[in-house]
């Protein structure tokens, strides 16, 4: 008798819930073909939270909190929401090979096997609460119902030639989409947000501790809407889309204001945005929380403590070149010294910090206003990026003048700063009497301290990472897991990797004879200088990350 649901009535039994009531909903559910749970919480026989916690011990499954969970975009966007709304299932993390999907009733085949078919992964379903999956399901469903008011508008206006959608008020479907694009954004810790035309649609990603996440399409007879919309939350000019634009908008995030940097890039399909998320309140101005090892640390802040002299910090584009620049003035920073910068944009303010914005449209660029900045009796000069010959040559006069200059450069290593300003036009004497250090950075995941998992590495996995012979070979190194605090990805945050040179005699003799990179780098790690990939496996010896995440950021 009612043998499908007796693995509940013993879990909910041995929750302490009454034998005989268990008994009598389950002779209800028999007799009237109503669901024993629907039976157990209508009749208020047993709560939900015992439900809940009895359907996961029942199944020997994982119960997850959906209260604070911060949800995978990837995942969620796994399921369609036709699937989502019949079956109540969401999902919460997803990986190449497995999705998590979160479910009330794991005994639901039905609806695993549709899950099933559907992302052609395997499914690992978690037990979640009833009431908080509908929350998150009904907001789901709200937005896609906006996004397809917004579409139905649209075409209503064109049959009416009427005006554009972008010109209603603050509760148009459009303003809350986008609202809604704009918060999710930043309540899942999204770095950047992608807005990409397509031949026909438009893909809205999200970049999330270095990696991409897809997390919706947007048709494409709204594109122009929502673009429009953002620019002028941005206060960009919508009738220009045939040159790039930059703008700012700010938005209010759980009582909290973020910036937020918007670009936009003319392409085959129509305008690309870009919005860039500047949360002050998400980086730590520290010089000693960005990951520095203690050697490193000391070889670097032995230049920027200098009152004179060039400090470079190198690295492609997204490696936390401007976080560390912002953590040297916050270390440096006091009432008896004068800081200005020049920046293109200033990303943060900074207090007590003199910042210039640069302004192409007004002449306003890095060689116009140096000389005025010069002439204003700084201390302390931080320099954007050093683009063109005529920034690079104001610099070095800057750092041989009795200024601290901080500027970055795009290079792949530290000892190719050297040669890439020879290669601008600077002359090399110059070059090596103005550098004082420069850094080399890379950013990489950190692994979830919750879920990181230990393993022996093998003989095969240390000779494919070019293990250091002079670097201990630990017994256990770690790999990502998955769990609540990182939404199934293994990782949560970012850690930096650094490569500190400083401007040794040796090396100031080297810049002076145009020597080439190679011959800089093999003095430089003779002097003590550690390689970014032998930083990066130091710390995934101390289980900060793995070889896999180092191996993908540095080579």
């Amino acid at each position: 008798m009612y043998e499908t649901f007796r693995p509940l009535l013993d879990a909910l039994e041995r929750l302490g819930v009454d034998p005989r009531a268990l008994e009598r909903a389950a002779d209800e559910a028999e007799r009237t073909g109503r669901s024993i749970r629907s039976v157990l919480i209508n009749d208020h026989v047993v709560t939900e939270t015992q439900l809940t916690e009895a359907s996961a011990d029942a199944y020997g499954i994982t119960f997850v909190d959906l209260v604070g969970y911060q949800l995978d975009p990837a995942a969620v966007a796994a399921i369609p929401l036709s699937l989502v709304l019949r079956h109540r299932v969401l999902g919460l993390a997803v990986d190449e090979h497995e999705i998590v999907v979160g479910i009330t009733d794991p005994g639901d085949v039905v609806a695993l096997d549709d899950v099933r078919a559907a992302t052609g992964l395997v499914v690992k379903p978690v037990v979640v609460a009833r009431t908080e999956l509908r929350k998150i399901i009904e907001r789901l469903r709200r937005e896609e119902n906006d996004l397809a008011d917004v579409a139905e508008t649209l075409r209503a206006e064109q049959a009416a030639n009427t005006p554009s959608l972008t010109s209603v008020g603050d509760d148009a479907p459009i303003v809350r989409y986008a609202n809604s694009l704009l918060e999710q954004a930043i309540q899942n810790r999204a770095s950047d947000l992608h807005l990409e035309p397509t031949e026909h649609d438009m893909r809205v990603r999200y970049r999330i501790d270095g990696v991409m996440h897809e997390i919706d399409t947007v048709p494409r007879h709204v594109q122009a809407a929502l673009i429009s919309r953002l620019k002028i939350m941005a206060n960009v000019d919508i009738t220009e889309r045939r040159v790039p634009q930059n703008g700012r908008l700010t938005v209010e995030v759980n009582q909290r204001s973020i910036d937020l940097r918007l670009a936009t890039l003319p392409t085959v399909w129509g305008e690309k945005i870009v919005l860039r998320v500047l949360d002050t309140g998400g980086i730590n101005l520290k010089l000693e929380a960005l990951g520095f090892t203690p050697a490193n640390y000391r070889r670097f802040a032995a230049s920027f403590t200098k009152p004179h002299g060039m400090v470079l910090v190198t690295g492609p584009t997204g490696s936390g070149k401007s976080t560390t620049l912002y953590a040297i003035l916050s270390a440096i920073s006091k009432p008896t010294i004068n800081i200005i910068t020049v920046e293109d944009p200033v990303e943060y303010r900074l207090p007590g910090v003199n910042q210039v914005q640069v302004d192409h449209k007004a002449g306003l660029t890095f060689a116009e206003v140096l000389p005025a900045i010069l002439r204003s009796d700084p201390d302390v000069v931080l320099i954007g990026e050093i683009r063109d010959r005529v920034t690079a040559q104001l610099a070095v006069e800057a750092a041989l003048t009795g200024h601290l200059v901080l500027s970055t450069l795009h290079t792949n290593d530290a000892p190719s700063a050297v040669t890439r300003l020879t290669d601008m036009g600077i002359e090399p004497f110059l070059v090596g009497s103005s550098i004082d250090s420069v850094l080399a950075q890379r950013l990489a995941r950190r692994l979830c301290d919750w879920c990181k998992q230990a393993y022996a590495p093998t003989e095969a996995e240390l000779a494919g990472s070019r293990w250091p012979a002079d670097l201990a070979v630990p017994d256990v190194l770690w790999k990502a897991g998955g769990c609540r605090s990182c939404s199934g990805t293994g990782y949560r945050d970012r850690i930096a990797l650094h490569e500190v040179m400083p401007m040794s005699p040796e090396i100031e003799k080297l810049t002076i004879a145009r020597a080439s990179t190679t011959d800089l780098r093999r003095v430089a790690m003779a002097e003590g200088m550690r390689e970014l990939r032998i930083d990066g496996l130091g710390k995934a010896a101390e289980g900060l990350t793995s070889i896999q995440e180092v191996l993908r950021v540095a080579v």
